[in-house]
């Protein structure tokens, strides 16, 4: 079959009937994985630092250093987080955070290390802004900021940080944060590693259509050199108490917008295999209708999670409330590790 051009896809994109943009996502979900089943993992978000010196105007959960409410996890809190994700049966963490003026490499490689030590669990964590900053701090190459983390226990990296890979929304949204480009050139070096990434889009801020098939070009363009991406997860901004959303800058995303960019993404992205429904920021039932619109993936369970909670969005869900989803919208769950291998059927 010949491959979906960029042209093709923005003209879908922007005049498409969303059943006929759903039923072609879901035809090339079914060609991709004809079992019927949909897998998620058990894990947890650990956020090890609320201070960031970015200042996103999209982030309500970052913090001054100053702030009372700052704060960096102990240690102790650290293993605490650990060892509850494993009794629920998790296998991995994801460790993110805001980018802190007194951390350096050294904090890093250490709390890798601990973890390593005492845990048997995968190590998803420091997305591609955190590791921009500790090759800068350090005045070292990428590469060589991504060798020495992996070195020190890192084991795969997730995708946040890309929000809309253009640097024209970049600008307005995040400008003291990396751009598109240096996104792109740390998942580029850790899939030169040996390393499995995610890749993620946030939309619904004050991107075009343009835009959006800009950020899925870019992602599926490295793909189609490193094949080092095992998921891509779109997901949709969350206003709430953020310097954007008070500003009514934005335009957020509807159910029918997300589902728009879930087809749309997972028509174009050929070569990633797995796309993430994002119940995070959708619901569950949204979540559910988006495993006929091209998702194959229900993400985490998120024992834990806080950036998109600071926004005022708080959707809980068990590990049984997944299971349960899934069957209810006609499929097999499956728990999966990081790799997308399979650890149990349901």
């Amino acid at each position: 079959m010949e491959r979906i051009s960029r042209q093709r896809t923005l003209e879908l994109f922007k005049i498409a009937d969303l059943l006929d943009l759903g039923e072609r996502a879901d035809g090339m979900k079914k060609s991709l994985h004809p079992d019927g089943m949909v897998t998620f993992v058990v894990d947890r978000n650990i956020n090890y630092t609320n201070v960031c010196i970015n200042q996103c105007r999209f982030c309500a959960f970052y913090r001054d250093a100053e702030s009372d409410e700052a704060y960096i996890l102990s240690e102790d809190e650290l293993f605490k987080k650990i060892e509850e994700t494993i009794e629920l049966g998790g296998t991995q963490i994801l460790i993110q955070g805001g980018l802190h003026p007194d951390l350096g490499l050294d904090y890093y490689t250490a709390l890798l290390r601990s973890v390593k030590a005492r845990f048997d669990i995968n190590v998803h964590g420091f997305s591609p802004p955190e590791v921009c900053y500790l090759a800068k701090k350090h005045n070292m190459t990428i590469r060589e900021a991504v060798r020495i983390l992996k070195e020190a226990g890192l084991d795969s990296i997730p995708g946040g940080g890309a929000e809309i890979l253009s640097d024209r929304v970049r600008e307005v949204l995040s400008p003291k944060k990396i751009k598109s480009g240096d996104w792109l050139r740390v998942m580029e070096e850790a899939h030169g590693l040996g390393m499995k990434t995610t890749a993620t889009m946030m939309f619904g801020s004050v991107e075009t259509p343009e835009d959006i098939i800009e950020h899925l070009d870019a992602i599926r363009s490295l793909q189609d050199r490193t094949g080092g991406f095992t998921a891509f997860i779109p997901w949709s901004f969350q206003p709430g108490n953020t310097e954007l959303g008070r500003e009514a800058a934005s335009h957020p995303a509807t159910a029918i917008d997300y589902l728009r960019v879930l087809s749309i993404s997972r028509i174009y992205l050929d070569n990633i295999r797995n796309v993430q429904a994002s119940w995070v920021t959708q619901g569950l039932k949204l979540a559910q209708v988006a495993l006929r619109f091209g998702a194959n993936d229900f993400g985490s369970t998120m024992i834990e999670e806080n950036v998109v909670r600071a926004a005022g969005v708080s959707y809980r869900v068990s590990k049984e409330d997944i299971i349960n989803a899934i069957k209810a919208a006609g499929f097999q769950a499956a728990q999966r590790d990081t790799y997308y291998n399979l650890v149990r059927k349901f």
